[in-house]
């Protein structure tokens, strides 16, 4: 029989070496990335991708950057394509055969994003690591192996294209292809966690681990408040803790935690509870809370993934790599990954807190966007959806702007909608219920998390008089041409600042 105490001890020990290797590149950071750099280039220098940009001759950052473009996906797109049909050596020597599918682009309903061996293994599973090393070192006293950690991903589904092209959810795909120790330590089983129909899936993880010693949690906070609230119910109780007591971390990220952590605090009323922030994202692991009580992360230098930055606010606007960034300036982030992404730009905005050692703060997105829930709606999206409803509805807008309607105990959260129609619908709750079905038709999350109300309820729509959106900006002071409505934002403050300007707001 297992001593799970010796157990415990002796992972926490293997967890805490890894720490100086972490260490390694938090001393020498430019020297490593310098590697990590030269190693991504010698390896697909015979790829197509390479051939076109001469990848044999590069021997130096400077040339890099002057060689290779800077793309975004509308670029990768067709390469992708060609991959999930079977063809290899494009972007990267090894073989792709899994894709992260993630939302939203201009021309996609959603994005496929190539994630190779080397990517899983050197990057997502060692971040998943990398993130327990971490947690163990700056919390000697730990007892988090003496249980399980209850993880909460994605689904996969095979690609029909091809037989041996896989697509689904990040999450989903690092579950399918872990480790047997990783999935020891792991509650609910692969089949649980795999199922993509949510509502079930729920039910069904709250059946599998409500007698489990759970010890730590794992995934979206949005979609872990939907499981919290079925644990409670389920067991009649009013804390996580009166269901699992030794419950002692959550790993979390996707979305920003802040408009939860109220939640999560009556959930889990431990005064000694940790939570640890993650930046994980489709196209890589790059980011880890290394301290307790802060939020900034650790950019992770050695996980086959070379950095970028350009910023935001620069007439230039040219990319410069590690060794030229300051703190508090804001910068898009640009990667070169070891799954064949070359000068990516991925759509997230972050600034350093602190050089010594690199440590960041995710800031948003390149664009207006909400994300709360996970649903990384995109103003592309929105624009699209409100002109195609106006088109079914015989109606017409002048100005509109959205933002997330925050959840609370035991309900959904939803967007909240300010529209300044020049043509008003005859029926708004038609008008409503369009402009939900477009949201769902343009972006797959969306309509994953709209599924059943169970993250997100219908769309709440509020009607402004005309010139409403005029006055606002005017008491901004930004009218003018170079101004515009901001048509999403990731928290309430439009709306707040517009809503009492509506004659019978709410």
């Amino acid at each position: 029989m297992l001593n799970f105490d010796l157990f415990n001890s002796f992972l926490s020990w293997r967890m805490k070496k890894r720490f100086h290797q972490i260490d390694l590149f938090v001393r020498y950071p430019i020297e490593v990335q310098q590697e990590v750099l030269m190693k991504l280039i010698q390896a697909a220098a015979q790829t197509e991708y390479g051939r076109r940009y001469d990848f044999d001759s590069i021997r130096s950052y400077d040339r890099f950057r002057e060689r290779v473009p800077i793309i975004d996906y509308e670029f990768l797109e067709h390469y992708v394509e060609r991959l999930r049909n079977g063809e290899q050596q494009l972007l990267w020597p090894s073989e792709i055969k899994w894709f992260a599918k993630s939302s939203g682009t201009t021309s996609s309903k959603s994005k496929f994003i190539p994630v190779s061996r080397e990517a899983l293994e050197d990057c997502h599973f060692k971040g998943g690591k990398d993130m327990i090393s971490i947690y163990c070192s700056n919390n000697p006293e730990t007892r988090i192996f003496t249980g399980k950690s209850l993880r909460l991903g994605g689904s996969t589904k095979i690609n029909s294209d091809q037989k041996d092209s896989y697509y689904g959810d990040l999450s989903a795909i690092i579950i399918e292809n872990l480790p047997f120790w990783a999935n020891m330590m792991s509650t609910p089983s692969n089949r649980i966690s795999l199922m993509d129909e949510w509502e079930s899936k729920i039910e069904a993880i709250a059946a599998a681990t409500v007698r489990e010693d759970v010890t730590s949690l794992a995934g979206v906070p949005s979609w872990m408040l939907v499981l919290a609230s079925k644990m409670l119910e389920m067991r009649d109780v009013n804390t996580l803790t009166e269901v699992w007591p030794n419950l002692e971390a959550y790993f979390h990220g996707g979305v920003a935690f802040g408009p939860y952590r109220d939640q999560f605090h009556r959930l889990i009323p431990k005064t000694d509870f940790n939570y640890y922030q993650t930046y994980n994202a489709s196209e890589g692991f790059f980011g880890i809370q290394d301290l307790n009580g802060s939020e900034d992360m650790l950019l992770m230098l050695d996980y086959g993934i070379f950095y970028e930055f350009e910023p935001l606010h620069s007439a230039s606007a040219r990319a410069i790599p590690l060794e030229e960034v300051q703190v508090n300036v804001p910068y898009a982030l640009i990667i070169t990954t070891n799954a064949g992404l070359w000068r990516y730009r991925i759509g997230d905005t972050l600034v350093f807190t602190s050089t010594q050692p690199y440590r960041i703060a995710l800031t948003g997105r390149t664009k207006h966007y909400i994300n709360v829930f996970g649903e990384e709606l995109a103003v592309d999206n929105a624009e699209k959806a409100i002109e195609r409803t106006c088109l079914k509805t015989g109606s017409s807008v002048s100005d509109f702007t959205a933002g997330p309607i925050y959840m609370k105990q035991g309900q959904s959260g939803g967007h909240e909608w300010i529209i300044e129609f020049t043509r008003p619908p005859a029926d708004l709750p038609e008008f409503a219920n369009g402009l939900d079905v477009h949201l769902k038709e343009l972006n797959s999350d969306y309509e994953a998390k709209r599924h059943k109300d169970m993250a997100l309820n219908p769309p709440v729509i509020h009607v402004a008089p005309p010139g409403t959106f005029h006055r606002w900006m005017r008491e901004r002071g930004k009218l003018g041409g170079q101004n515009k409505v901001p048509r999403l934002a990731n928290d309430r403050q439009y709306l707040e600042q517009i809503l009492p300007l509506l004659p019978h707001a709410d």
